[in-house]
Formats: C-alpha cells, sequence, structure tokens
C-alpha cells in the first residue's frame, strides 16, 4: 500500500519498525514464539491483511510475569533520574521513527496520517513530560505532636502495572501509562487492542532496542496480545497491583469488578458522550471549526469526540446551517492521503453499530438533516467507509443517552439562560469531556464552577476534542474517575508511605498516652 502523500509505503514502515508483513511473535519475556491463537490483523483503510500475531497463552502469560517481576527488583533500585534518562533516550527513539510509526497507526486503526502523527507525538510529549517529573515524585514533611520526631511521607513503586488499551489510540494511551509508571519504577505489562496489535509490537520493539543498548532487563516493558480472555489474566492477577484499562463502560464495569474482587487498584478512562454548548454569545466561526472537527476527526472514534451539539434556539438554525454547510465540504478516503479529511471506521462491526444508531434516532422520532450511509466503490473496498452524519433530536432519546462510537452528531435545541443548557449537558451517565462556545465571562465562570460541567475536562472557547498531556485526562460518573497523563496523575502509580523518626532517647506515645514500664 503506497501513500500519494508521503515518503514511503507502509511496507517500507513496518520493516522500520521491525515488523514483518506476517509477524507471528507475542513478546513473552525474551520468548517469541507461542501456540496461541493467530490473530489476523486486517487495515480498515483497503481491507487488505498488514500481519498475523499470535495470541498469549497462559504458559506465555506465566513465563513474562516471571520476567517483569523479576525486572522490577532491579528497576525499582535505580534512582529516578536514571530512570528518566531511559525515558528520554525512548522519547528520542520515537523522534527517529515517528514518521513510520505514524504511518502504521493510521493504516492499522484508519485515522488520517496527520492524526497518526499527532498520536506519536503525544507519545514524545509524554516523554518530556515523565524526565522532568523524575526530578520531582515528592513527597511531604509534617510536623509531629511528639518532641524530637520528624514526619514524613514518600511514595516507592507499586510493581507491575497492567495496560489495557483500546484501538483509537492505539500507542498514544500504553505510552502515558508507561512514561509515567517506569519514572516511577514500575514495569508495564501491555495489552493492545486485538484490532490493532502490530502497533503494540512495533512500540514493544522501540522500547526492546533502548533497553537492551542501557544492559537493562527486557521485562521491564512487557507485551501480551489477545481479546478478554487474556485481559482476564492480568485483571484477575493479584501479581499485578494496578490495571489501567481504557475501553468502553462495559468493559470497564467488568475490569473494575474483577480488580476490585482482589482488592487491587483500577484507573479507568471509559466512554464519552461529549457536549458542546453553543451561547447566543458565541462566535459561530469557531464554534463550526471546534464541533465539525470533534464530530468527524478519526471517524467520531474518540473517547472526546463531540456527540451532542446543544444550540441557544435563538440561533439555532443559524449553526446548524452553517454546521451542515461544513459538512458538505468534508472529503472521505484513504487517510494516508493528507487530502482527506475522514477515514474509515475500525472494522464492519463498527459500522453495523453506525447504522443502527442512524436507525434508532429516526425511530425515536428525530431527523437526519445530514445523510449518513456506507460508501462502495474504488477507494472504499474496505466496507468500513461511512458518511459523517447528522440528526436533529431530543436529550431524552435513548441513543443520545448512549454513546455512539462513529460520525453521528445530535443537534440538541434548549432555551433560556446557560443552567439549562448545563442540565442537558449533564444529564447522561458519561462525562468526559465539555465544552462551551461563549464570549460572555459569566456564562463561561457558570460552566466552571461547582453548579457547572460534571465533566472531567471542560473546555471555553475550544471543542471536545483532544487533550495536552500537561493536564490529567479523565472523567467522572460511568467513565470511570481515572486520570492519565498529567498534573500529579503519576500518584497512581505509587504507594505512599508515612514515616516517623524519633531521634530522642524517650519514646513519648501520640495523643499523650501514657505506657510506662
Amino acid at each position: 500500500m503506497e501513500t500519494v502523500t508521503t515518503g514511503f509505503g507502509i511496507q517500507e514502515a513496518l520493516k522500520q519498525l521491525g515488523v514483518n508483513d506476517i509477524n507471528e511473535g507475542t513478546s513473552t519475556g525474551s520468548n517469541n514464539f507461542s501456540s496461541g491463537e493467530i490473530i489476523e490483523s486486517f487495515s480498515p483503510v483497503d481491507g487488505k491483511l498488514i500481519g498475523l500475531v499470535r495470541s498469549t497463552t497462559k504458559e506465555d502469560y506465566e513465563k513474562m510475569m516471571s520476567v517483569a517481576t523479576s525486572a522490577f527488583k532491579t528497576w525499582r533500585t535505580m534512582p529516578a533520574p536514571q530512570r528518566g534518562e531511559i525515558v528520554r533516550q525512548f522519547g528520542e527513539k520515537l523522534r527517529e521513527k515517528k514518521e513510520a510509526l505514524g504511518k502504521l497507526v493510521s493504516y492499522e486503526m484508519g485515522k488520517s496520517y496527520q492524526e497518526g502523527l499527532g498520536e506519536v507525538q503525544e507519545m514524545i510529549d509524554i516523554c518530556d513530560f515523565a524526565v522532568g517529573l523524575s526530578r520531582q515524585l515528592h513527597g511531604l514533611t509534617m510536623h509531629s505532636e511528639r518532641p524530637g520526631h520528624r514526619m514524613y511521607e514518600q511514595y516507592h513503586p507499586l510493581g507491575v502495572v497492567g495496560i489495557i488499551s483500546a484501538f483509537n489510540f492505539p500507542v498514544a494511551v500504553w505510552a502515558w501509562n508507561t512514561a509515567l509508571a517506569w519514572i516511577c519504577g514500575d514495569v508495564c505489562v501491555w495489552k493492545p487492542s486485538e484490532k490493532a496489535p502490530l502497533c503494540g509490537i512495533a512500540c514493544q520493539n522501540i522500547a526492546a532496542e533502548v533497553f537492551k543498548a542501557n544492559n537493562l532487563p527486557e521485562g521491564i516493558s512487557c507485551l501480551i496480545n489477545g481479546d478478554y480472555r487474556v485481559g482476564e489474566m492480568m485483571t484477575t492477577d493479584k501479581r499485578v497491583p494496578l490495571i489501567s484499562a481504557t475501553g468502553s463502560i462495559r468493559m470497564g464495569k467488568i475490569v473494575a469488578q474483577a480488580v476490585a474482587k482482589r482488592l487491587g487498584k483500577s484507573l479507568l478512562e471509559l466512554g464519552g458522550n461529549n457536549a458542546i454548548i453553543v451561547t447566543p454569545d458565541a462566535d459561530i466561526k469557531m464554534t463550526v471549526i471546534g464541533a465539525v472537527f470533534g464530530a468527524v476527526g478519526t471517524a467520531g472514534q474518540r473517547c472526546t469526540s463531540t456527540r451532542r451539539l446543544i444550540i441557544h434556539e435563538s440561533i439555532y438554525d443559524t449553526v446548524k446551517d452553517a454546521v451542515v454547510k461544513a459538512y458538505q465540504q468534508l472529503r472521505i478516503g484513504n487517510p494516508l492521503d493528507e487530502n482527506n479529511h475522514v477515514g474509515p471506521l475500525i472494522d464492519k462491526d463498527a459500522v453495523k453499530m453506525y447504522e443502527a444508531a442512524l436507525t434508532k434516532v429516526v425511530e425515536e422520532g428525530g431527523t437526519i438533516i445530514v445523510e449518513g450511509g456506507v460508501l462502495s466503490g474504488e477507494g472504499y473496498e474496505s466496507g468500513c467507509y461511512v458518511k459523517p452524519a447528522i440528526a436533529e433530536a431530543q436529550p431524552h432519546f435513548e441513543i443520545v443517552q448512549h454513546e455512539t462510537f462513529a460520525p453521528v452528531l445530535y443537534l440538541l435545541k434548549y432555551s433560556g439562560d446557560v443552567e439549562n443548557a448545563i442540565d442537558i449537558q449533564n444529564g447522561v451517565v458519561q462525562g468526559l469531556s465539555s465544552a462551551i462556545m461563549t464570549n460572555n465571562l459569566r456564562e463561561a465562570e457558570r460552566f466552571l464552577s461547582v453548579q457547572g460541567s460534571d465533566c472531567g475536562i471542560a473546555n471555553v472557547n475550544i471543542g471536545t476534542s483532544g487533550a495536552e498531556i500537561g493536564g490529567a485526562f479523565g472523567g467522572e460518573k460511568e467513565t470511570g474517575g481515572g486520570r492519565e497523563s498529567g498534573s500529579d496523575a503519576w500518584k497512581i502509580y505509587m504507594r505512599r508511605q508515612t514515616n516517623t523518626i524519633n531521634y530522642t532517647t524517650d519514646l513519648p506515645l501520640a495523643q499523650g498516652i501514657k505506657f510506662d514500664l
């Protein structure tokens, strides 16, 4: 498969990343061979087979866990700044291979090439963030109520961190977790989506290259492949104190229950049903840009994709007409062609869900104002290309209450003041990303206040889609409550310990208790 706008094709990219056309490996420590079931990776771009990957068996998993737990004993004793140097080198390797990895992300997942490059850049950025963080893993010192005592807290690594990632961001979400976990002294076991396994192998190859060059155990980064059954090996394993899982709400509830049953820790980043509120004081041009990119970027398969546009009745027709006009300019096709705006959905199951959503909204009384449909013919042979659609709907519609993981945008009308729009926005079970378009300071502040958005991300005059690595990323309610990436998200990957040192010759007890012998 060759691209018309970049310097080399997918085969050259696979070669640069050490991923063979038919890759029958699974990274289980030093063992690259498995007897597990074969996973076929087909590209949604053209429907062609990219490679074959073996699923991880229980035997493979046990070998890998042995390698990982052994590596942890070495890795945790390295000073954090030295671990930061390893992460810095990993970031440099990503810079060298950015074009190749971005192309594989685009081809295996289906997002545009520019978005693929952007995802790799997120990996590089989190590495930079983590390197600085390696000198800032701070605790607090507190005054003791007992004379001659010093009390403080410190953080220690957890051990093996299990990471389960989704197909829509096949590399970046792993890096968000891994870069921070490595800095904290943890080792990582990653189960990428079975829909994008080659991206996982490529990342593992890059990491292994860095560890080998520094004479470090390869078990610091481990990869397992397969479906939910392989994920269950981690979620039920007491040797994995933290599971970070990204995916659907349904999946997250299963993971949370399994991990909680053994009193482990979960970091969950689940579904989003993200809305943009458009008030009478909104800049219409900015609104259209934010809404359209949010709704059709990655073919609507981002957890932060814009699903709902909540528009004040006084400007409803104006905004609707502007968005519909913008949709007419969208170019759908091969995502490796940078002239196109929208690529394919991940697979035909996703296409079926897209079609079901459009059928459902009409059945509930909605109106399709930008027709959808599956594209066919030259360039669309994979059967995964669909038209971004827009429907007028009501907030209470069942389909509007659910996350439609496809390029379907629901237009909702509100009247009165901004509180009514906030009520509509908050009236779903998901709580990931939200936005308001307004030049009214009072509306903006109300949206960001304790009475405003109930989401983990709340933006003013930008859309719902996309986030910077410097801020903690995640959402509330059934989005799971987890936080990844920036701010103090590093603390989830460590265990807190409170220490008290008595430097006197007496042993006074807390709260003045007397116990003389």
